[in-house]
């Protein structure tokens, strides 16, 4: 699904980012807030069609999802790169480890965050100078944090079912829905 927002300001131009993940809850907030940094975001929900828009609009910048429906994002970063020395991309993902950061980063990715990522980190790796990295977050998210984003977003994905949230978590159900039925944590 592409989603497109312009709303530029008199006098200003927008910086292209092509958005692109399969979680459509995810991909619409973080859309919103890059778009109210001043990005010109297109949204994309597939490797497909991302490749399709890319050819069509050459992005500034990129904020790319690892695993993607119908395929691997690390794809798209390096023919991003191709089209493009100057564009910015940034890789998110779910399953992060050691050698897709570095896989990440050599197809072309200035950087390489794990969701739930914040999009002020995302802007703050995208912003960074060439040659430079972002700095690390004044305020980062906890572990319980970032373990309880991981489990909603599960279950969001598995549409709100207790029961195969907990099988694909491998924890017991009744100690997810405590989980569940607690607010995030700071």
């Amino acid at each position: 699904m592409l989603v497109s927002s312009s709303t530029p300001k008199a006098g200003i131009a927008l910086r292209s980012l092509l958005l692109v993940d399969d979680d459509t809850p995810f991909r619409l907030r973080l859309q919103a807030m890059l778009s109210r940094k001043g990005f010109d975001v297109t949204a994309i929900g597939s490797l497909a069609e991302a490749r399709r828009e890319a050819a069509q609009m050459k992005p500034d910048y990129a904020v790319v999802d690892m695993r993607l429906e119908d395929g691997n994002g690390l794809e798209l970063v390096a023919e991003l790169r191709a089209m493009s020395s100057s564009v910015r991309i940034v890789m998110l993902t779910g399953y992060g480890n050691l050698a897709t950061a570095v896989a990440a980063v050599k197809a072309g990715a200035i950087d390489y965050l794990a969701k739930p990522a914040d999009p002020e980190d995302i802007v703050r790796a995208l912003s960074a100078g060439f040659g430079e990295h972002a700095e690390a977050p004044v305020e980062p998210m906890s572990a319980d944090r970032v373990r309880w984003e991981h489990i909603q977003r599960i279950f969001e994905l598995c549409e709100h079912n207790a029961s195969e949230t907990a099988r694909r978590l491998k924890m017991h159900r009744r100690t997810l829905q405590r989980i569940l039925a607690k607010n995030s944590p700071a």
